[in-house]
């Protein structure tokens, strides 16, 4: 369906800012802010008719596009926001402390280190926990409840962030991103065969 179709916004160095809808991208078409496209796919958008030539407006929008850069993004210093739904997709809704698979009805936040101990509620300090062992450990270390973690929670960078917040990405938007996180990515493993 077009409306949920996404659309991969580049800067004009190549880096990926962000997700937009097809509304935002005809605007940036129209407005001269395309400075190339890249990618396999695309979707033809039909405009209205020429009152004078009958004839209907159309334009095609690729899935991924660079737009003129309004201002420089700096890529080292990027912290998503923490949020339950982009975490438990970081962590492949899968509880870090018993290793099951969960609906994500099914998932909580646990902080690793708690905040009544003094942890912070930031991306390396959180991870996905089934509701089950997040009573199980309360309000204590990992350490002192004898449940050890899985893997160790990190913060994505700002390509992994734009994967896990991807509702549907399609193969050449995936492989535009791919192409861009980093070797020691832990997304690398469970995405490279998307």
């Amino acid at each position: 369906m077009i409306e949920h179709r996404q659309i991969l916004r580049l800067n004009s160095a190549g880096h990926p800012t962000g997700w937009i809808n097809y509304q935002v991208a005809v605007k940036l078409y129209y407005l001269d802010q395309i400075v190339y496209e890249c990618g396999v796919s695309s979707m033809k958008i039909m405009g209205g008719y020429n009152r004078l030539t009958g004839l209907r407006s159309s334009l095609n929008v690729n899935s991924i596009i660079a737009t003129r850069n309004l201002h420089k993004l700096d890529y080292s210093s990027f912290t998503p926001t923490l949020n339950n739904n982009t975490l438990f997709m970081r962590d492949a809704n899968k509880c870090l402390y018993c290793g099951n698979d969960f609906s994500h009805r099914s998932l909580s936040r646990d902080h690793v280190i708690p905040l009544s101990l003094g942890g912070k509620d930031v991306w390396t300090n959180a991870v996905t926990a089934c509701r089950r062992c997040n009573n199980h450990k309360g309000g204590k270390t990992p350490e002192d409840a004898n449940m050890m973690l899985l893997a160790i929670p990190f913060s994505p960078s700002r390509v992994e962030y734009l994967i896990l917040r991807g509702r549907k990405i399609l193969a050449d938007q995936m492989e535009f991103l791919m192409s861009h996180i980093s070797k020691n990515s832990p997304l690398l493993e469970r995405y490279k065969n998307f």
